[in-house]
């Protein structure tokens, strides 16, 4: 049954990130009633096995499937989500923003901040010394919008972009940083890196 009930609930997170109550609601739809306590506690281990990210939204915890996932979107938001949330929250939101619009060369929309766990705090609050991050409008970024079809951006969902030219030394130092982090952990580097590293080299 917990075989069953993995693979409903990735089905379920197949194509959305949901929190415990959206999970539970799908489940009961699909004829799955389960406490929510019991499916808290499968969640958790789910996550603690590295077979579920779970991203912090207050007050919710959002759930995202991974293993056996072929969708690049999920892959590199949870995973960069990740890498993000070990900075300081001031940092999270300019330089997820930063990030994101060098690898899809475009603008990031708020849901994609919000699967990364970017909430309004981070938006709000952000170190803005550290880059210039500004909010894209007019005709542009709703045909933008419609162009994104691997998730799902809500109307009227609001673009950030950042101005190259304001990008400081510890942006882009902070930026390099999570960009390695982020290519070591989505590539194999079996037989490229040694096992035991050397202190010194000679």
């Amino acid at each position: 049954m917990a075989e069953d009930l993995y693979t409903k609930i990735c089905r379920i997170l197949e194509k959305k990130q949901l929190s415990i109550s959206g999970i539970s609601r799908e489940l009961k739809a699909q004829g799955f009633d389960e406490h929510r306590l019991i499916l808290t506690g499968y969640l958790r281990a789910l996550r603690d096995m590295n077979k579920l990210n779970e991203v912090e939204i207050p007050p919710s915890k959002i759930y995202v499937c991974v293993e056996g996932s072929e969708t690049l979107d999920n892959d590199l938001y949870s995973i960069l989500s990740k890498h993000i949330h070990t900075l300081d929250p001031d940092t999270r939101f300019p330089l997820a923003v930063c990030i994101l619009s060098s690898i899809f060369e475009r603008p990031v929309f708020r849901e994609e901040l919000k699967i990364m766990g970017i909430n309004e705090s981070h938006m709000r609050n952000h170190r803005r010394s550290l880059v210039t991050v500004r909010e894209v409008a007019g005709k542009d970024i709703r045909d933008l919008r419609r162009s994104i079809t691997r998730i799902n951006i809500p109307d009227h969902d609001p673009g950030y972009e950042f101005d190259q030219d304001s990008v400081t030394e510890k942006a882009t130092s902070l930026e390099n940083s999570v960009l390695i982090a982020l290519t070591k952990e989505m590539s194999d580097l079996s037989g490229l890196v040694p096992k035991t590293k050397q202190v010194t080299l000679i």
